[in-house]
């Protein structure tokens, strides 16, 4: 997803607004995009909380900052300057998370990010994106580009099997029409639920969505989505971030304000370090029962 933001920012270089900001990183990858903004394109170096708040005051100018780095790096080290100085005074700026979750495998805890879309939807004024999919990273990034507030992009890496097709882009998609359980999935842990389940015989397929902008309200939620639970009286919500302040937690949430939360209810999220161990993003997920197979147990009870 990476590359895809790198090529969508180059096509709108032309834009005088558009400055791009990282913290030192993007070697091999962000290149054709230094090379299109020329000044425009800004190594801060290893001083987040630094860019930030420079990120801040060329807002406050009226050109459109995009700050960069590795997830925790763009929203925990300068978690004060995020508050403060972008989501306190509504500026346009977007920041860009690279690898979220467990996607930066054995380079351990502060490589990860578990909590990041749950802290930042705690500050005024923020918006969030998880793309699931490749195609989704361009028309969100329009969206961002046009946003008066500021906006959080959390990238990883697509996991939809070949030759596998997709409804058009939305909040909300019903990815798959099955009888099962209703079943919400948030970021790219979706394209692999998505091929494991669409094997499954429809009687036990899931009726599988996937949710890509946060923070959620009542108002949000797909009527058809309500009529899935209606049905189907359990739901199933899955993503790669701790349960506090994570979608499980808000859609429960929004559920039980319209009095329409199901009987049943489980959440599969990132549990931290099962084992205390570091490994890959394989790795923890099945720790923590996010890998396909456990979700295919979890629709089978």
């Amino acid at each position: 997803m990476r590359n895809i933001l790198c090529r969508t920012l180059v096509d709108s270089a032309s834009d005088p607004k558009l400055v791009f900001l990282t913290g030192d990183l993007g070697f091999q990858a962000l290149e054709p995009l230094r090379d299109a903004l020329g000044e425009r394109f800004i190594n801060a170096g290893v001083a987040e909380q630094n860019m930030v708040s420079v990120a801040a005051g060329l807002a406050r100018t009226g050109l459109r900052p995009w700050v960069y780095s590795i997830a925790p790096f763009v929203y925990a080290r300068p978690y004060e300057q995020i508050r403060n100085d972008i989501c306190m005074h509504r500026l346009p700026v977007i920041l860009v998370g690279n690898g979220g979750g467990y996607a930066y495998g054995a380079m351990g805890v502060t490589h990860h990010a578990l909590e990041d879309y749950g802290a930042l939807l705690c500050l005024q004024n923020m918006k969030v994106c998880v793309p699931a999919f490749a195609m989704d990273v361009p028309v969100i990034i329009g969206q961002l580009m046009r946003q008066s507030g500021p906006g959080y992009l959390r990238l990883g890496v697509c996991e939809l099997p070949r030759d596998m097709e997709l409804p058009e882009y939305a909040a909300w998609r019903r990815l798959l029409g099955g009888k099962g359980p209703t079943m919400v999935v948030a970021g790219p842990l979706a394209g692999a639920i998505l091929g494991a389940a669409a094997a499954l015989p429809r009687e036990q397929q899931p009726d599988l969505w996937v949710v890509t902008e946060l923070p959620l309200s009542p108002e949000s939620i797909p009527e058809d989505l309500l009529g899935s639970l209606r049905s189907s009286q359990r739901l199933i919500v899955v993503e790669e971030h701790v349960s506090s302040g994570g979608v499980g937690q808000m859609l429960s949430c929004c559920l039980a304000l319209m009095g329409r939360m199901p009987p049943v209810f489980t959440h599969r999220c990132a549990l931290g370090y099962v084992s205390a161990r570091y490994g890959s993003q394989k790795f923890h997920r099945k720790e923590c029962g996010l890998d396909p197979d456990s979700i295919l147990k979890e629709l089978c009870q």
